[in-house]
């Protein structure tokens, strides 16, 4: 049997090497995230150092908890990793020239150096900004759009090009700080944008995200979703870089509308998730003849606790490879399960939908099979299924072996 690449069967691509052009668009965003680095540094003096550190510390944490929404069907790491590069580097780099610019030959020139600092800020960088952190979010519906199967996507997207925008422009805060006020001012600043709202960035660009998502799964609103996203992540922006002018007061009322906002998009994301769980009931049980999957089986698919505990069983009985070769069964299931929600929605092409179907039950088949063929350290029958029947128990063979 020919071999078979997991990753790239469940990621939907050609396996082997990495694209060039993703090699490029990588480069691309790494030399202007040194450009705007550069920038920083050659103005900064001691305090670049000081926020640079800062600046990067929470990333590793606000990334766990971005793709904790990212458990039931992860998405390609190379697509994450150029999701936040492109904020980190072509928006940041972007929005630094473009900003800048708008400063000094449009907003200051007509509304005088105070008032125009804060029309830019207010106006102008949400505009600009949240325009280039959507551009890779537009990139990915146009190339990549399949790989965008509903709401979590968009917004796991989004969160991660926010992250990298958001760490960058970060280090330039608290450059500034440390300048302008030493340790004190420093700290401060880093309490509030690294801890109180370091999700500000995600959560602008996710209404981008929602909308994209929206555009990716419907055969409507192609062009209007994706356009009142980026006008909801410009407009949630603006209130927040406005509400400076009104103090205190100003930020604590907005930071509860973007509150409100987080607990919106988290909501939906859930919601989401138990529709993903019952299309695998819906829909998987129409294979039972091929003798990948059972009712047991089922069962054992619909809830992440139930596949943490299948993975543990599969390692427990075969060994690592097991537990690996359980993983990608689960996985290409859950996939399984969206395309058939691409289908109902009628924006999945048949040829590609017989394609994409018949090479993913060819994955179950073949972790299906790597597991019975794993001897086991000692005979047990599936937890979920102890009576049987069971994919994962010795059986006639199925069309698929």
């Amino acid at each position: 049997m020919a071999q078979v690449d997991p990753k790239a069967v469940l990621e939907g691509r050609v396996p082997g090497r990495p694209p060039v052009l993703l090699i490029l668009g990588l480069f691309g965003c790494s030399v202007c995230a040194l450009l705007a680095l550069a920038l920083d540094a050659l103005s900064g003096g001691s305090g670049f150092w000081a926020g640079l550190v800062l600046a990067m510390l929470p990333i590793p944490l606000l990334v766990a908890l971005v793709l904790t929404l990212d458990r039931m069907e992860p998405e390609p790491p190379r697509a994450l990793a150029f999701s936040f590069m492109w904020g980190a580097g072509v928006a940041v780099f972007g929005a630094l020239v473009l900003n800048t610019l708008g400063l000094l030959y449009v907003t200051v020139p007509i509304f005088g150096e105070t008032r125009g600092h804060f029309v830019s800020a207010t106006f102008g960088a949400p505009v600009i900004e949240e325009t280039l952190k959507g551009a890779v979010l537009f990139g990915l519906l146009w190339l990549r759009r399949n790989e965008i199967d509903g709401f979590a996507d968009g917004v796991i997207y989004a969160g991660m090009v926010g992250l990298g925008f958001a760490m960058m422009e970060n280090v330039t805060y608290y450059m500034r700080a440390y300048e302008d006020g030493g340790a004190q001012a420093l700290q401060a600043v880093f309490v509030l944008r690294g801890l109180v709202v370091p999700f500000s960035h995600p959560l602008f660009t996710s209404m981008t995200g929602l909308g994209v998502a929206y555009a990716a799964t419907h055969r409507r609103g192609q062009l209007a979703a994706p356009l009142l996203g980026l006008l909801g992540a410009m407009l949630l922006h603006g209130l927040w870089n406005g509400s400076t002018a009104f103090g205190g007061t100003g930020l604590a009322i907005v930071y509860v509308l973007d509150l409100f906002v987080l607990l919106v998009i988290i909501g939906i994301v859930s919601v989401e998730r138990r529709a993903t769980v019952r299309r695998i009931e819906t829909y998987l049980p129409a294979y039972a003849a091929t003798g990948l999957v059972t009712p047991q089986d089922v069962r054992m698919l619909r809830s992440l606790r139930s596949r943490r505990h299948a993975r543990r069983w599969a390692k427990m009985v075969g060994g690592p490879f097991a537990a690996r070769a359980m993983s990608d069964y689960q996985l290409a299931a859950t996939e399984l399960s969206l395309l058939h929600k691409r289908a109902e929605r009628g924006v999945a092409e048949p040829a590609w939908f017989s394609a994409r179907r018949d090479a993913l039950l060819d994955l179950m088949d073949l972790a299906r099979q790597a597991f019975l063929r794993t001897p086991p350290r000692r005979p047990a029958a599936p937890p979920w299924a102890p009576g049987g029947p069971s994919g994962f128990l010795p059986q006639d063979p199925s069309p698929y072996g």
